[in-house]
């Protein structure tokens, strides 16, 4: 009997911890997203680039690059980082959440891949 209602209190206590702050966590996929794009990058669109010329252009293509994503990110989670803390928690910005965290995750993953492309065609010419 004092098994379970430990037991019962453990699982009340975990269902109360589970609330979303969707400022975290559109921060956390912000952080993520961008070392993984960081690192697609460097492996992807610096091999590119690297075929096509053996200067010092491809390091500054990855800087510049990483660069203007910055500014990208902070105007999308600016939305996020005003809202109030009523407004955090609340379950009715979990359409813009999933939304907002489809755009970065499809950005982050594909522009490393469309540049390269781009650099592809760019050195068949």
């Amino acid at each position: 009997m004092m098994v379970n209602s430990r037991k019962d209190s453990a699982i009340r206590d975990h269902e109360q911890v589970v609330v979303k702050d969707w400022r975290r966590r559109i921060s956390d996929h912000l952080a993520y997203a961008l070392l993984v794009y960081t690192a697609l990058q460097i492996f992807v669109t610096m091999k590119q680039l690297k075929e096509m010329t053996s200067t010092t252009l491809p390091y500054l293509a990855l800087i510049v690059l990483v660069a203007m994503i910055i500014p990208a990110a902070r105007m999308l989670e600016k939305h996020w980082s005003e809202l109030t803390d009523a407004e955090a928690f609340d379950p009715a910005q979990a359409s813009r959440f999933k939304r907002d965290r489809i755009i970065i995750w499809a950005f982050a993953i594909g522009t490393p891949f469309v540049l390269a492309g781009i650099a592809r065609l760019i050195a068949a010419f």
